[in-house]
């Protein structure tokens, strides 16, 4: 399918979605984020497809919202057009793993879809916040919600109430990001990172998607108990199988999602 604001190229096993609205810094219009969800789903129902990789520009990953999209609005036209919750929901739904490769600015909506991805590698150069204070509005992606899981409530309440921007090494080291790259090799590691997923059970990866990240949302005991649960089902798999012989006969594992 032609997009207008994204490019999507499939190839070994992974799907790399790049937002391309250049003139805007990769703001997300909604029809960007329309094209995004579509796109998303089409790689969840493509059976090649085995992994994931949103990226931007080397500039920029996205740089908010699209804020002439959104600032003649009214209370009333957000709350009944449930602003981003339908897209939002979409790619939360998304279960085979996504990585988010972050260059440049990843600001408010930017760095709230990177969050909504499984993990993220970023370049030297990325600097994440959310600036929405400044706008007079609030983070309405998660970025209250999932900065605050993944850096902290001070941290957090500090980027959300000044709007100051995080640069990749302060990323790396308090977690919202699991490694940081030289710029130019970001693509090439973030690919790299999608294809030794791509040669896992997707079965797997899967289950493992859905565990962690019932570990934000489950008290512990809860969360153990469904991590067993889980782990105990996947022994019912010819993957299991295929996987422990391959190991004890010191050969690679075919995998083939059963």
């Amino acid at each position: 399918m032609a997009y207008e604001t994204i490019i999507v190229d499939v190839e070994d096993h992974v799907c790399v979605i790049t937002l391309n609205r250049p003139e805007a810094l990769n703001a997300l219009s909604k029809e960007l984020l329309d094209e995004l969800a579509e796109a998303l789903e089409e790689s969840q129902k493509n059976d090649k497809v085995r992994c994931i990789v949103i990226t931007g520009s080397e500039k920029a990953f996205a740089a908010g919202a699209d804020i002439k999209m959104m600032q003649d609005k009214n209370f009333s036209e957000v709350f009944l057009e449930d602003l981003f919750t339908n897209q939002a929901d979409r790619i939360s739904r998304i279960r085979k793993p996504i990585i988010a490769a972050v260059s440049g600015y990843a600001l408010g909506g930017g760095c709230e879809l990177a969050m909504m991805c499984d993990f993220i590698i970023c370049s030297d150069t990325a600097k994440f916040g959310q600036p929405e204070i400044n706008l007079g509005i609030s983070a309405g992606l998660g970025g209250t919600q999932r900065l605050t899981r993944f850096v902290g409530k001070s941290k957090a309440m500090e980027m959300n109430l000044t709007g100051r921007l995080m640069e990749a090494e302060e990323a790396e080291r308090c977690g919202l990001v699991s490694r940081v790259v030289p710029a130019k090799k970001l693509l090439e590691e973030a690919i790299s990172a999608a294809l030794k997923i791509s040669e896992k059970s997707l079965l797997t990866t899967m289950a493992v998607k859905e565990m962690v990240n019932r570990a934000y949302e489950l008290p512990l005991a809860e969360g153990l108990r469904f991590e067993r649960r889980v782990f105990h089902s996947l022994f019912s798999t010819e993957d299991q199988k295929e996987g422990m012989a391959a190991f004890s006969e010191k050969r690679d594992a075919q995998f083939r999602d059963r």
